[in-house]
């Protein structure tokens, strides 16, 4: 390795639009891309989903077993593959052999793995495969290629590309990729109209939801005259199920970056911001480190590689209200404001933050830019389907075998994402529907399971592409109760400055609540209100749809409008048989005891809090149904398994 890294990177940087770089260079950076390696390399998953399954203590055994065996290795703590349900994993790549994959390793597992794969020998342990390589490396027998692995081989890894497999505090390392080359390609080869021109061409579309056109979103900005200009990443991830923006700046933040460095320059920016939630303190860390070493670098600041552009990137942390997702809002936070969204127009590409021509792109958008950059509009646009192109990611959660963040082409169908990629329903349970859009969104059902994704697709079925989150449900799901769930939490997050949706979502939350809750006294107009409550959900949702003031509001009924359309069956059964199929709805639950195995102990009558519970000792008791309050203590403490739950 020379004495120099920066005399080195800068000197391939500088050589970007050339084709080749001399031999000592190029054995250089196949050291910083890990193609070759003289000591042993051990690769840890340390993104968030890998810490919280225990990979802080596997790096702290695996620092410990080197030190007592008195091996020389290098210890690199890499972000998400995508594989969450295995985390933790560790990878081992010796010198001169290729690099292999375990999961759920443990802290009490490291020795045991260690001590084989020094000897050369593959431990008991479960694997993942071994990674390709084009260098001449020995196989490890008998372990098949990861490509191949159900998870990955239907993937196709664009913003994800190098998430799990490189050292996300190297920017060295993401240059020997070929990092930033896209960039300062970009500066040099084309004019702020023409890049924007190349994106629009490409056909990428905004990933964060509306899905508006990406180049013609820059031109307005562009086309606008000003001082000053800005753009935005939004990175403030806040729907339920959703963890692919965090994901992707633990594991690769220099990608982010240089997809930000190619927006700022298309559309005239000097200054950009990235909103992002404080909750995420890991993500946050590796940004501060990459945007200190893009300064370092010249990457970021005055006069670019001698080209003229200056460009400032600042991190600003949200506060994790959900409705700063929404653009106007996240602009006002910014600006040190409550966090309300504005009424549009003008639209931010116009007068946006500071009153001044904004662009707004999230986190997926910005990475996808300088592949696109590398590989050709063209190439970006043969992928997916008609209106639709290139690759999403998803955050796959719920009742599924495999959990994590894929990336597959638009125009795969929801199917195969379940069932090939994420393996399937658990425990042998039935599909019921997989929530898509997050809040925002609805439900896709078993009959449109073979719908293939792309923004009008998922539209036209009552849910949307959103963000990219998908909770499988199976079953056992209760849809009314899932509906609940999501009108709770806009309901919460609502920032409450139009009336529809601070008082709509509150109505609509007040009726799930009564429909899931048994009435308290069925002589009274309780359950006409009830039946009359449901009536009113569907035209109430379509008020708040047309009167919302944002996009957030316009959206919010939807999770209940598309469960409403498909599931109407249960929520009919909630209101006139007052049962829920899936026993999820505890207050329509019916407690019972039966007297042939009931002792007459009184501990059940003990424990109940509002005396519904009858009978003399050791004589069978009774439940009185309309003080039962289902609150399940009597089924709790019950020896004699004499409480019956209907």
């Amino acid at each position: 390795m020379v004495a120099d890294k920066l005399f080195l990177i800068e000197n391939v940087l500088k050589q970007s639009l050339k084709p080749k770089t001399n031999a000592l260079v190029e054995d250089q950076l196949r050291l910083l891309r890990h193609d070759i390696n003289i000591k042993p390399i051990i690769y840890v998953g340390a993104g968030t989903c890998g810490l919280a399954a225990g990979a802080g203590e596997t790096i702290h055994q695996v620092k410990k077993y080197l030190k007592e065996k008195g091996i020389d290795a290098e210890i690199i703590q890499v972000g998400c593959i995508g594989l969450c349900s295995s985390e933790p994993l560790m990878d081992i790549k010796l010198p001169e052999k290729k690099r292999i994959s375990y999961e759920k390793v443990t802290g009490d597992k490291v020795f045991e793995i260690l001590d084989s794969a020094f000897s050369e020998s593959v431990a008991n342990h479960p694997l993942l495969g071994q990674f390709e390589s084009q260098q001449s490396e020995k196989s490890w027998e008998n372990i098949p290629a990861i490509e191949n692995h159900r998870f990955f081989k239907p993937q196709m890894r664009i913003v994800l590309e190098n998430c799990g497999l490189i050292d996300p505090e190297s920017i060295e390392e993401y240059i020997a990729l070929g990092g930033y080359k896209s960039y300062l390609n970009a500066i040099k080869v084309f004019s702020r109209s023409e890049l924007c021109d190349y994106i629009e061409k490409s056909g990428l579309r905004g990933r964060g939801g509306g899905g508006f056109p990406t180049g013609k979103k820059w031109k307005f900005a562009l086309g606008t005259d000003a001082d000053q200009k800005f753009l935005i990443c939004n990175a403030d991830e806040g729907d339920p199920g959703a963890f692919m923006d965090r994901a992707v700046i633990e594991g690769d933040p220099h990608k982010l970056l240089e997809g930000m460095a190619i927006a700022a320059y298309a559309i005239g920016a000097t200054k950009a911001y990235i909103y992002i939630r404080a909750e995420y303190p890991l993500a946050i860390e590796r940004l501060i480190i990459a945007i200190k070493q893009a300064k370092d670098y010249g990457l970021i600041g005055k006069n670019i590689f001698d080209s003229g552009n200056d460009l400032d990137i600042v991190i600003k942390k949200g506060a994790g209200a959900f409705v700063c997702g929404e653009e106007t809002a996240l602009i006002n936070s910014i600006e040190g404001k409550r966090g309300m969204p504005r009424p549009r127009p003008p639209f931010p590409a116009v007068s946006g933050l500071f009153g001044k021509p904004t662009i707004i792109n999230n986190v997926e958008t910005l990475s996808n830019l300088p592949t696109i950059i590398k590989k050709g509009a063209d190439w970006f646009n043969s992928m997916g389907t008609a209106t639709s192109k290139g690759t999403k990611v998803f955050a796959l959660s719920g009742k599924i075998a495999t959990t994590g963040l894929v990336e597959i082409p638009m125009g795969t169908t929801v199917r195969d994402i379940i069932y090939k990629i994420a393996g399937g329903i658990v425990n042998g349970k039935k599909f019921k529907a997989v929530q898509m859009g997050g809040p925002s969104g609805g439900c896709v059902t078993e009959a449109n399971l073979d719908i293939e994704i792309d923004y009008e697709n998922l539209i036209a079925v009552g849910a949307m592409m959103g963000s990219g989150g998908m909770v499988v449900m199976d079953e056992d799901t209760c849809m009314v109760d899932v509906a609940k769930f999501f009108m709770d939490f806009i309901q919460r997050e609502s920032c409450g400055k139009c009336i529809p949706c601070r008082e709509g979502t509150r109505r609509m939350l007040e009726i799930l609540e009564s429909i899931t809750t048994k009435p308290k006294n069925r002589e009274t107009h309780e359950p006409l209100a009830r039946m009359k409550g449901v009536m009113q959900l569907e035209s109430l949702g379509r008020v708040i749809k047309d009167t919302s003031l944002c996009g957030l509001g316009q959206t919010a009924p939807n999770p209940m409008l598309s469960t409403l359309h498909w599931f109407r069956d249960e929520y009919e059964e909630h209101v006139f048989d007052k049962k829920c199929r899936a026993g999820v709805c505890q207050n329509l639950r019916d407690y019972t005891i039966e007297v042939d195995k009931c002792t007459g102990c009184t501990v059940c009558a003990k424990k109940c809090p509002t005396n519904a519970i009858i009978g003399a000792k050791k004589q069978a008791h009774f439940i009185i149904q309309e003080k039962c309050i289902s609150c399940n203590s009597c089924f709790e403490v019950c020896k004699f398994d004499a409480i019956k739950v209907s």
